[in-house]
């Protein structure tokens, strides 16, 4: 089994088996809420997936905002650690591309949309193939008023990625070969947070 964990926007967390069949998913829109419900998503979706053991842990890297992308790759380092088993890292709009050409309804060029906040988007372009979509252009922000002149392709705009295309991404990278990016969170810009720098004293 193979468990995705995704907070890039919403919190999706979904089990799968080895032939990419979902066994369990949970997943809310909801972007405010991410650390309340982690937890319980994660205990039921290992319940109702039954006992057979975990093979893996994935983690939807973003892009996203940096607080709520740390509580989802904090808690998938936290399964892989205590089960013993790899982690590994999927670009979370990758679910997305993956979901849209395998259900036939992206091909050729697409984008791929999710919500950035200070009325921007966050926007990958794809082009449609198998075993996963090729990246033409790797995430970036764009003003959400710009985006429709700047990019004559169809988008495909999300609130919360699908974990369980999370997870068949990991399978179809691993199982061709194709290598997956560090777990290291993909921001598009500097946390709203920073430490400031210390105080020089003189006397």
């Amino acid at each position: 089994m193979l468990l995705a964990i995704d907070t890039s926007a919403g919190t999706a967390v979904a089990i799968v088996d080895d032939d990419g069949r979902m066994l369990a998913s949970r997943s809310t829109p909801d972007t405010r809420r991410h650390a309340e419900v982690i937890g319980p998503f994660l205990a039921e979706v290992l319940a109702e997936a039954g006992s057979a053991p975990l093979t893996g842990v994935v983690a939807g890297i973003g892009p996203g905002p940096f607080t709520g992308l740390r509580v989802g790759i904090a808690a998938a380092r936290a399964v892989a650690l205590a089960r013993g088993v790899p982690l590994h890292a999927v670009p979370s709009h990758d679910a997305v591309a993956l979901d849209r050409v395998v259900g036939g309804v992206a091909a050729g060029r697409f984008a791929v949309v999710t919500d950035a906040r200070r009325r921007e988007v966050a926007v990958t372009v794809y082009t449609a193939q198998l075993p996963v979509p090729v990246v033409l252009e790797p995430p970036h922000l764009i003003a959400r008023a710009a985006f429709a002149p700047a990019h004559d392709v169809p988008a495909y705009e999300v609130a919360e990625i699908p974990a369980v295309e999370l997870a068949r991404v990991a399978q179809a990278r691993l199982a061709a070969g194709i290598p997956l990016p560090e777990p290291a969170p993909l921001y598009l810009r500097a946390p709203d947070v920073t430490l400031s720098s210390p105080k020089r004293v003189t006397g």
